[in-house]
């Protein structure tokens, strides 16, 4: 099995930087082009699965992706089968509560320092109210991946997972030995960048970290 973990498009959200988790926003135009480029550039990669977190945006950036491959002009895609989004909340961003919405460059919400630690010490900073921590969401990403890597009808197949970018570093923490206290390793995941694992007899391996698949115009 191998999975290909995309970040969501850009989204208005993302530009203003505000806090987004589980708040349903859209991808942006240039967000949609971004999947429809990211899907352009991965004509070559062939694609049996595809779940997505439920989250709009994510679901948008799956289905832009395989409309790309669709639309990319070689002769063997043209007749791409149409492939179903399958949705699971395990997936979804990290959920900030009471503080999504908030701009990170002015809030006076955020408790002091808190912005640092959530990438440097993000296990340890406080629960927003009403939201989640990072283990909590380690913990539902790591049961979707061990529901996914017993799926024998999945062994030999391509999955392509549409997440986000705290959801989809907690993924890949499950694939390295220090997972658990370096969860954000190479930082943020640009927007539509592709993580690559290879999963061989329950063990997996990254192959690639953060590849970028669209093409520059």
């Amino acid at each position: 099995m191998r999975l290909y973990i995309i970040r969501h498009g850009v989204t208005a959200w993302n530009k203003a930087k505000r806090m987004q988790g589980q708040t349903d926003i859209p991808l942006a135009e240039e967000g949609i082009e971004l999947a429809v480029r990211t899907g352009e550039g991965m004509t070559d990669v062939p694609i049996d699965v595809v779940i997505s977190s439920p989250l709009v945006r994510a679901v948008e950036t799956a289905k832009c992706v395989l409309r790309g491959r669709a639309l990319s002009g070689a002769e063997k895609n043209r007749n791409i089968p149409e492939i179903p989004v399958i949705t699971d909340a395990r997936i979804q961003e990290i959920s900030f509560g009471e503080w999504e919405g908030e701009c990170v460059l002015d809030s006076k919400v955020l408790p002091e320092g808190y912005l640092e630690r959530f990438y440097h010490d993000p296990l340890h900073i406080p629960q927003p109210p009403g939201g989640e921590t990072f283990s909590q969401v380690r913990e539902r990403t790591g049961a979707f991946l061990r529901e996914l890597s017993a799926r024998s009808d999945y062994a030999e197949k391509n999955v392509l997972i549409s997440t986000h970018g705290a959801a989809g570093r907690c993924l890949l923490s499950h694939f390295y030995e220090d997972g658990e206290v370096n969860i954000w390793r190479a930082g943020v995941p640009v927007n539509c960048s592709v993580s690559i694992v290879e999963i061989r007899d329950g063990v997996g391996t990254v192959i690639e970290l953060d590849k970028i698949y669209a093409s520059l115009r």
